[in-house]
């Protein structure tokens, strides 16, 4: 039998919670099991409303819709084992189980920021060239769109998950957090691993930064658009439409950024607070994305006001 085989019917990974706060891990799983409940209620309701909604069937909550579901199989994927460990101190994950989470999360990172370069091209168009709007975001083009958001995303991230199977683990087989990351992973395997650590900064570099790039110029754009407009409601009308989207860029770019600071550069921290960023990372966007919409889009507001007084109006 190969030597691959072998390898990954071996010992399984172990996960790790909270170093030196297991007797605390019932306590710290309250806040983290919140945050879960409100993040599946908040981005299952905005999709339930984004589909039921015909007032909402138009390319900008198309991608909202979008968000929501990327949001939702972000904290799928991870939660459960973080829950497992947590509660149930179930720390052990098979290697295929660990390397198709670590392809979900990073898969889902990628597309998280292809769906928020496409909501900046949605708001482009409409700030840009709002007679041709419908015209240029028609519902197959939005399709399309998302499909090349995903593949782009999935395609990206399979050689490195692929290359996870081949090595050999004679490390330790104890991971860092309660969940698979592909940088945690590869610390444990026994062999040349340039690849791995090669090209997903190639990929971070090629994608999402280019995405915010994209998405920093595409803004510029529209504020000279917006300048040029004579009636000061109106801009400032045009201007509140991208309110919401800027939030969400900030909250999603701003914990990247914070994660990669304390990876690269905080050595000398105390390795809870790495694990505490990650979940940050993980669940502040997911948390945050449909707070923001349901506080600054009208649209959405008006859509959960139907959506809960429509019980009581049939009492």
């Amino acid at each position: 039998m190969p030597t691959m085989w072998l390898n990954i019917s071996s010992s399984p990974f172990l996960l790790t919670g909270f170093p030196g706060l297991e007797k605390a891990h019932h306590l710290i799983s309250l806040p983290l099991l919140m945050a879960y409940i409100s993040i599946l209620l908040g981005n299952g309701t905005l999709l339930f409303l984004i589909k039921d909604d015909h007032n909402l069937h138009e390319p900008m909550y198309y991608f909202l819709g979008m968000l929501a579901a990327t949001d939702l199989g972000v904290t799928l994927t991870t939660m459960p084992t973080v829950l497992g460990v947590l509660w149930l101190n179930h720390r052990e994950i098979g290697h295929g189980a660990c390397f198709s989470q670590a392809y979900l999360i990073h898969t889902l990172s990628i597309v998280e920021s292809g769906v928020l370069l496409a909501m900046a091209y949605d708001r482009f168009i409409a700030i840009r060239n709002p007679l041709r709007y419908t015209t240029i975001l028609t519902d197959t083009r939005v399709i399309k769109i998302g499909i090349g958001v995903v593949m782009r995303a999935g395609l990206s991230i399979m050689p490195i998950i692929i290359r996870l199977y081949w090595f050999p683990y004679c490390r330790s087989h104890v991971l860092s957090h309660a969940f698979c990351l592909h940088q945690d992973v590869i610390k444990l395997a026994c062999a040349d691993i340039s690849f791995n650590r090669l090209y997903p900064v190639v990929v971070v570099f090629a994608m999402v930064l280019l995405d915010f790039l994209v998405i920093f110029f595409s803004y510029i754009l529209i504020l000279k658009t917006v300048m040029g407009i004579a009636s000061t409601d109106e801009r400032a009308k045009a201007l509140n439409t991208c309110v919401s989207h800027i939030c969400c860029i900030l909250v999603f770019y701003v914990t990247v950024v914070g994660l990669t600071f304390i990876h690269r550069f905080g050595k000398h921290v105390p390795h809870v607070v790495h694990i505490t960023m990650s979940y940050i990372y993980f669940l502040f966007p997911p948390f945050m994305n449909p707070v923001i919409y349901s506080i600054k889009t009208k649209q959405i507001q008006s859509g959960l006001l139907r959506l809960f007084s429509l019980p009581w109006s049939k009492t």
